[in-house]
Formats: structure tokens, sequence, C-alpha cells
């Protein structure tokens, strides 16, 4: 089983940059669409970014869209989301998932996003963006 394992999260001041891991044990992220979800306190959980596996066509919800980039290094089998011009509604818990669905006529990152295509999610970590 893929496991998913996050780190990166930190407490940033308004308009900094923080790069968030993914790092993949198990099976080898490249065969995997990978996805980027986000739970602030007391808000449901948030799609964010999500890279297909077929085509490598990356998708950004709105409220991200030209602040942050989803990337992957098959050679470190991990997966980054790289934010920058943080905001305090940034500010959340944010998960990578996986799943191998996207084939050439199906894409699982085509927006709106759904957590329950996922099946395997990381622990999560804090970002936290506040002066």
């Amino acid at each position: 089983q893929l496991q998913l394992v996050e780190s990166g999260g930190d407490l940033v001041q308004p308009g900094g940059s923080l790069r968030l891991s993914c790092a993949a044990s198990g099976f080898p992220l490249a065969t995997y669409d990978i996805a980027w979800f986000r739970q602030a306190p007391g808000k449901e959980r948030e799609w964010v970014s999500c890279l297909n596996r077929y085509d490598g066509t990356t998708y950004y919800t709105t409220s991200v869209k030209g602040r942050f980039t989803v990337s992957r290094d098959s050679t470190k089998n991990a997966t980054y989301l790289q934010m920058s011009n943080l905001k305090p509604e940034d500010t959340a818990v944010y998960y990578c998932a996986a799943v191998q669905s996207s084939t050439w006529w199906w894409d699982v990152c085509k927006p709106p996003v759904k957590g329950s295509d996922f099946n395997s999610w990381g622990q999560g970590t804090q970002v936290t963006v506040s002066s």
C-alpha cells in the first residue's frame, strides 16, 4: 500500500513562501494522480491542487492560482506544493492524497476534485500564516 508523509508546514508571515513535501513509499508515485487538500479549523476540507498522472496536467482551485505550484520528483518519489504570497486565509492543515485513476478518457483531477476519489492520504502538515 502506498504510504504518504507530508512535511514542511510552518508559521509564516503574510506574503511569505513555503514548500510542502509529500514523500511516498511502497510504490512509484509517478504512477499516481496526486492531489493536495487543506482543512481550516471549523471548515470543510478543500481541494487545492491536482496533478494528473496520465498527461501531467495540473489544476488549481481559484483562490491559489498563480500562487501555488504542484510538482513531482520521480527520482525522490515525492511531490511538492510550492506556496508563495501566502495569505492568512491559507492557514490550514494540508494533506497530500493519491490514487491510480486517470486514463486517456478519464481525468480524476478535473475540477471539482473530490477527496472520496483518493485512497491514499498523508497525516497532514500545519501551515499557519500570521503576522
